[in-house]
This record gives structure tokens, C-alpha cells and sequence, in this order.
């Protein structure tokens, strides 16, 4: 078979389809927190947000755009999410994958929230994440380390 130079980058079904065959094999809490991490790269590939989204975007004040970042948290399960986490694990039942989710984005402004840049940065992100793990003890230990290095690339 004759190898071209010019491979075609997955479509989009296709890239989804990695982040949640992925997803699929962790339990439905990590999962959740996996695709949470993702949302951006998730968000582009199926064209989110939309044009006019971005011009509306634009005209809000920082108030504005805080109240919008925190409404699409706070219903993050109501939204593509739901769908992700659904394919990733088509046998859970529908309010414990809205729980995952609700749980991994709560956990994700935990660690957020515990960050305090007093020292050593690194040494920072392992305390927050830490002190975010004592409130959220049910994740696995790679889903801790992801949420370090999630934390330690959106605070530098």
C-alpha cells in the first residue's frame, strides 16, 4: 500500500470519537472529568461557538461574560456534555451521568478555587488539587494528576 504526504486530518465525528472511546474506559466520574478537560477542544471541533456567538460574545462586559462562564457551568449536564458522556457509557442511567457531571465540574472549579499562588507554582497546583481532592474523594488517582496538570496550564 503506497503511503501519500498529504493524510487527511480525522472529521469531526471521528475526533469525537476518540475523546469519548477514551472516556469509555474509565468509570463514569472520570469520564466526566476527562471530557469536562476537553470541552474546548470538543467545542471546536463541532463548531462552538457558532460566529454569531463570538460577535455576541463580544459585546458582553467582563460581568456579563462572568455570568455566562458561570450559567454554562452550572448546566454543563444539560448540554453536549450530557451527549459525550452518554456514548462513552451508553448503560449508565441518565441522573448519575448528570451527577458525574455536575461532580467533575464542581471538582474543577474546587481546584480552581484552592489555588493560591504563594510559593513554588507547581508546589501550589499539588496543594489545591490536594485540598479539592479532600472534597471530592472519589475520582482516581490519574483523574488527581490530570486535574494538576489541567490546573497548572490554565494558572500559568
Amino acid at each position: 500500500m503506497n503511503q501519500t504526504s498529504n493524510q487527511t486530518e480525522p472529521s469531526p465525528e471521528e475526533q469525537i470519537a476518540e475523546f469519548v472511546a477514551s472516556a469509555a474506559k474509565q468509570p463514569l466520574l472520570d469520564a466526566a472529568f476527562e471530557l469536562w478537560r476537553w470541552r474546548y477542544r470538543l467545542n471546536s471541533i463541532e463548531g462552538r461557538p457558532t460566529a454569531e456567538e463570538v460577535r455576541i460574545n463580544r459585546t458582553l462586559t467582563p460581568h456579563q461574560m462572568g455570568e455566562k462562564y458561570r450559567y454554562d457551568r452550572d448546566h454543563a449536564h444539560e448540554g453536549p456534555m450530557f451527549g459525550y458522556l452518554k456514548r462513552a457509557h451508553p448503560r449508565a442511567d441518565d441522573e448519575a451521568i448528570r451527577k458525574a457531571i455536575i461532580t467533575a465540574v464542581k471538582f474543577e472549579g474546587a481546584t480552581e478555587a484552592h489555588f493560591k499562588w504563594d510559593g513554588d507554582f507547581w508546589a501550589c497546583v499539588v496543594r489545591a488539587v490536594s485540598q479539592a481532592a479532600a472534597e471530592y474523594p472519589d475520582f482516581l488517582e490519574t483523574t488527581y494528576r490530570d486535574a494538576r496538570n489541567n490546573l497548572a496550564y490554565y494558572m500559568k
